[in-house]
């Protein structure tokens, strides 16, 4: 039997959050309570559970997993404490363990750290050596990094989006972890950076150009010569030194194939670059349209999503569709937790007078409007497909003429219909919908609404990337700036646990 160290720290940011996020932020476990916590579920950490269950050659040990939900720069004093934790947690166990998996995000960034999943890995390699195999999980979000590579000697990405197969991409570096740790082999790691940044429908790999990269990183994790492969877009709010595309594969020692096929990929990738750009709808456009419909219509505020580290607070398409007399029900979310509270303190049936939104993000102004309180709520809630508890604090349902609004103290997830579901409410039910998720699978909305339309919102999180502001990132980057030379290089790097092949990186 060998011993397999499982931990995890991720958290998903947007540098444009004006709000720095806390430790309290983070859902933490220890111990065996992971392995309770994650058992059958879709997850990183559920799938890499799956695989050890299925071998008869592993002995799992589960220490520490910090999970952060996407939000705006953690403050570094709290990265500091995650991190001290997650080390004091598996130091213990040095001199006692074959192999590590761990689970990351690869868009993580403080107030002071840039790079934090690249710390911690080169933390963790001081702790246990160059002799024990490291392999990590990340999102095909993530920014992979020179220091990440340095210090892991393998890598296992999502290859769907919107996510699916985080159950899948957790078995995948389990059995690439066995690879290592029972087959004495030598991972030989080629990635190609692309100075772009993307986002819009092309990006979804069932239906999108995307589906190109993840399509041919599927069919190479086939070939029996190939350890792993990903393609990573990035999360372009992520506004950290190394953010950009990239290709990557892993080999067993052939440095010349996983140049190959990186390369290939990468050339792929770049013509389509402008076509993998959000197509967006002026906002008057678009409630033109929706009071033309006859039928439900979504409004997708992708610049105010939670899941990609906005806050949730944007009232912008609100306060449009009712200074513009919008003529059917709405349907819309919002953070707001004083709006919450008072709801709460005063009960169902009363009737407030309050503010909604434009508390956190100055981008946008306090609503004052006259509301009825149909409920009120504080359960938490699991999203319809994904594994990650959603804490919504004291929430309420408010109702103002043709306005109904789930309010909530905390940010949460949207990328399905599980907010509405677990306040009574169906969207169904609503002639709109105001969707602040980037993306949702088809059959949340897509398959049964009329007309889905990307309006190009103010937020944290928008997809007209060059409204952003980016900072850090390495310049010239498509489509922050338009001359761009793009000679496509493979920069190989070699795992240092067997040593036997030269432990220079290569270019």
């Amino acid at each position: 039997m060998k011993k397999i160290l499982i931990a995890g720290c991720s958290q998903e940011i947007s540098s444009f959050n004006p709000v720095e996020c806390k430790y309290e932020i983070f859902h933490i476990i220890q111990g065996n309570e992971i392995y309770e916590y994650h058992k059958d579920k879709n997850s990183y950490i559920g799938g890499a559970i799956e695989e050890i269950n299925n071998s008869k050659k592993i002995d799992p040990i589960f220490t520490y997993v910090a999970e952060g939900f996407a939000a705006g720069t953690l403050e570094h004093s709290a990265f500091i404490k995650i991190k001290n934790e997650f080390l004091e947690n598996i130091k213990i166990y040095k001199n006692e363990i074959d192999g590590i998996y761990l689970s990351l995000h690869g868009a993580m960034g403080s107030s002071k750290e840039l790079d934090p999943e690249g710390l911690i890995l080169e933390e963790v390699k001081k702790i246990f050596g160059k002799k024990i195999p490291i392999v990590i999980s990340l999102d095909l979000h993530g920014v992979l990094t020179e220091k990440m590579l340095k210090n892991c000697d393998g890598v296992s990405s999502l290859l769907t989006y919107p996510h699916v197969d985080f159950a899948d991409t957790g078995k995948r570096a389990i059995k690439l972890l066995k690879k290592i740790m029972f087959e004495d082999i030598n991972p030989v790691a080629a990635r190609v950076k692309i100075p772009a940044i993307v986002r819009g429908k092309e990006l979804i790999t069932e239906t999108g150009l995307f589906g190109n990269q993840t399509n041919y990183a599927k069919s190479l994790i086939e070939n029996n010569e190939v350890l792993s492969a990903g393609f990573f877009i990035g999360n372009p709010f992520t506004d950290v030194p190394e953010l950009c595309s990239q290709s990557y594969v892993f080999t067993d020692s052939n440095k010349e194939l996983a140049s190959e096929y990186a390369l290939k990929m990468a050339n792929d990738f770049w013509p389509n670059r402008e076509k993998m750009q959000a197509e967006l709808f002026n906002l008057n456009d678009a409630i033109k349209l929706g009071s033309e419909s006859s039928a439900t219509v979504v409004f997708t505020d992708a610049a105010d999503a939670p899941s990609s580290g906005a806050l949730g607070d944007s009232n912008e398409i609100i306060s449009e569709m009712i200074n513009q007399k919008y003529p059917h029900s709405i349907l819309s979310t919002i953070l707001d937790s004083e709006a919450a509270d008072l709801a709460n303190k005063m009960g169902v049936g009363s009737i407030i007078t309050t503010s909604i939104g434009g508390k956190l993000d100055r981008r946008f102004k306090p609503l004052m409007l006259e509301f009825e309180v149909i409920s009120i709520n504080e359960n938490p809630f699991m999203p319809e497909k994904w594994a990650w508890l959603q804490k919504p604090g004291k929430s309420a349902v408010l109702k103002s003429e043709n306005l109904t609004i789930v309010v909530t103290s905390n940010p949460v997830l949207q990328v399905d219909r599980s907010i509405y579901f677990v306040n009574g409410l169906d969207p169904k039910n609503y002639h709109t919908v105001i969707v602040k998720s980037p993306h949702c699978e088809p059959e949340f909305y897509d398959k049964w609404v009329k007309e889905n339309f990307n309006v190009d919102a103010k937020g944290a999180t928008s997809a007209n990337l060059t409204s952003l502001g980016h900072k850090n990132c390495q310049r010239p980057m498509y489509p922050l700036d338009e001359k761009i030379d793009f000679k496509p290089e493979a920069e190989i790097s070699v795992s240092y646990t067997h040593l036997t092949l030269p432990t220079n990186r290569e270019v």
